[in-house]
């Protein structure tokens, strides 16, 4: 049996982050339905869209989910409840040092995980874009 804190609201409950895309585009950073949370793509760019890492694919990589699982932390959520991860690369050449970078991070929690090579990013020197799926019943209670 779930508590009504536990279980999820009646509708979604979105969050933003402040980026410019956001609002340029129209969509919510993370959105909780249920006990699922799914963060949007998120590339490696600081506020007012300075990118991180610049030419480095492995803090690129670090720089993104960093952004998505600080858009997590709005509901009270970290890595423990990472289920899934999502890294999209405009290089094969790239993909051992963004798994790296994804080791360090979700090791201990081993999520599902999807890597692919696409043609390229909005922002040409972006290299990585990664998506996120926690589960809020993964929670320490």
């Amino acid at each position: 049996m779930t508590s009504p804190e536990s279980s999820a609201e009646k509708t979604p409950r979105r969050v933003q982050t402040g980026s410019p895309w956001e609002e340029t585009i129209g969509f919510a950073r993370a959105v909780a339905a249920g006990d699922l949370v799914v963060v949007s793509g998120t590339m490696p760019l600081a506020e007012r869209g300075v990118l991180e890492g610049e030419g480095d694919p492995y803090e690129q990589t670090l720089a993104a989910f960093g952004h998505a699982l600080d858009a997590l932390k709005k509901f009270d959520l970290g890595v423990e409840s990472v289920i899934r991860t999502r890294m999209y690369l405009t290089h094969a050449r790239d993909v051992d040092e963004a798994g790296r970078a994804h080791k360090e991070i979700f090791d201990a929690v081993r999520p599902a995980a999807t890597l692919v090579v696409v043609s390229g990013f909005v922002d040409s020197r972006v290299l990585v874009e990664v998506e996120l799926e926690a589960f809020r019943g993964a929670r320490a209670s």
